[in-house]
Parts: C-alpha cells; sequence; structure tokens
C-alpha cells in the first residue's frame, strides 16, 4: 500500500540513468542512490525499464513472482500506482521488471505514439513521490527512448576507461534528437564517474578528460571500486544497508546530497 493518495504540492523529478554501454554501473546507480535519496527522507520510485531486472532483484524482489510488472504499465494494463510495490527500504518503492517485457519493444514498434507509452502511465502518478529513477537497457531502443520521452533529466554513468569517452559523445548526441523531437525539457541531469580506481593513471586522465570537456555537467562524486557494493545486489538489498560504512556507501550518500542539491 502507497503512503499517499494525493498529489504533491512540489514537482516531481524523474531521472533516466542512461547509457547505451553496459557495464557502466546503471542498476548499481539506480538502486543505490533511490536507497541514498529514500534514506535522506525522500519518497522515491524506482521503475525498473531492463528486461534482465537485475534493479528489481537487487531491491529484494523476485521478478518471477511479481504479478504485475512494467509491461503492463506500458502496455495500459496497470497504472502505475497498482503496480509499483514497497521495497525493503523504507520510502523505496519499486515498478518491477521481468524478462517478458523483452517481448515489449517488438509490440510497441506496432502502437501509436510507442516512444511515449511511459511518459503517458507517469502522468497518473499520486503517489507522493519526490524522484522517480528509472533503469534503463543497455541500448538505444524503444524502452530507453520511452524513459527519455519521460524523464526531466538523464544522469549517465559513466565508466573510468577510455572507451567511455567515445560512447558518451553518442549519448549527448541522442540528448539532442529526443530533446528536438520528442522531450523538448530533457536536461543532462549529470554525468556520474563510476568504478573509480585512485591507483591507475588511466582513471584520473578520464576523470581530467571528462572534467574538462564537460564541466558544468560531472558530478563531483567519484564512484570508487569497491567489492561491497559488488556483493549486494547478491542479498537483495543496496550497499546503504549491506555495509552502511563502506566507502561505496558514503560514495552514494554523497551523490544523493549532490543531486538534491542541483
Amino acid at each position: 500500500m502507497l503512503l499517499s493518495t494525493t498529489p504533491i504540492s512540489v514537482p516531481t523529478r524523474i531521472l533516466a540513468v542512461v547509457n547505451q554501454k553496459g557495464g557502466v554501473g546503471k542498476t548499481t546507480t539506480t538502486i543505490n542512490l533511490a536507497a541514498a535519496l529514500a534514506e535522506l527522507g525522500r519518497q522515491v520510485l524506482v521503475i525498473d525499464l531492463d528486461p534482465q531486472a537485475n534493479t528489481t532483484s537487487g531491491l529484494g524482489l523476485d521478478p518471477r513472482r511479481q504479478r504485475l510488472t512494467v509491461y503492463h504499465l506500458l502496455s495500459g494494463e496497470a497504472a502505475v500506482d497498482d503496480v509499483a510495490v514497497p521495497s525493503l527500504v523504507e520510502g523505496l518503492f519499486v515498478v518491477p521488471s521481468q524478462l517478458d517485457l523483452a517481448g515489449a519493444e517488438i509490440e510497441l514498434a506496432t502502437q501509436e505514439r510507442r516512444e511515449s507509452r511511459l511518459q503517458a502511465a507517469l502522468t497518473d502518478l499520486v503517489g507522493g513521490y519526490g524522484h522517480v529513477l528509472i533503469d534503463c537497457p543497455p541500448s538505444l531502443g524503444l524502452l530507453t527512448l520511452n524513459a527519455l520521452a519521460a524523464a526531466d533529466e538523464m544522469l549517465i554513468p559513466l565508466q573510468c576507461e577510455y572507451f567511455a569517452l567515445e560512447g558518451l559523445g553518442h549519448l549527448l548526441y541522442t540528448h539532442q534528437l529526443v530533446q528536438a523531437s520528442l522531450n523538448p525539457r530533457l536536461e543532462i541531469g549529470g554525468i556520474l564517474l563510476t568504478q573509480f580506481d585512485a591507483r591507475t593513471t588511466l582513471a584520473w586522465d578520464v576523470v581530467r578528460e571528462i572534467r574538462r570537456v564537460y564541466a558544468d555537467k560531472v558530478f563531483q562524486t567519484l564512484i570508487p571500486r569497491n567489492v561491497r557494493v559488488s556483493e549486494a545486489p547478491s542479498h537483495g538489498i543496496p550497499i546503504t544497508v549491506y555495509d552502511p560504512t563502506c566507502r561505496g556507501a558514503l560514495a552514494y550518500r554523497q551523490l544523493a546530497e549532490e543531486v538534491l542539491s542541483r
């Protein structure tokens, strides 16, 4: 059951966590940033738009046991507040995913306003959420376009590696296209540097270059390589619960503060 049934008086911020490259920390960031925001007293909704459903399981839900999922939301069979379920973290709710979502992209291709299904669904959001985080699949297909059409901001996790720079250029070009044709209010909410290893020269080189080129877009927070962050999803809980004092948990709390300050 949701905590509120009336609309909130302040706007809900909708952030799409997006990068067409896999393994950059999209799901890890979605889970742990959402948990850190909830820890600060915000009511947060996470939408798992990836058919792999790793965000769903990483927040303690079994994708195979969900009666309603984001598939039903996109198909129009259910409203968002009917699909959202509470996680183990107080104030954090999840619209779960499952493997069936993989077929939704094919179904969407034949529907009218196929890029705007999620946007339409979120117009009925009345759960009292301050933030909505959308975990996108590692591609720029229809599911990701739905996220970008619905979002106010793109949050871009970027691995501290050389090839990440090339992928960022493609993603920023996609932002321009979406802003021009689908969602004129879409902004770059921030570029988040992840898997940072302070012991390597390459990591520092990437940080300096990204900050030089995109100075006003890059979060000051650096998400470190941290084995405890990697372990937490297997227990179905965010790092802020699994090991609240480790470097990864502290970094995601710092990121939450930074997101709120923007």
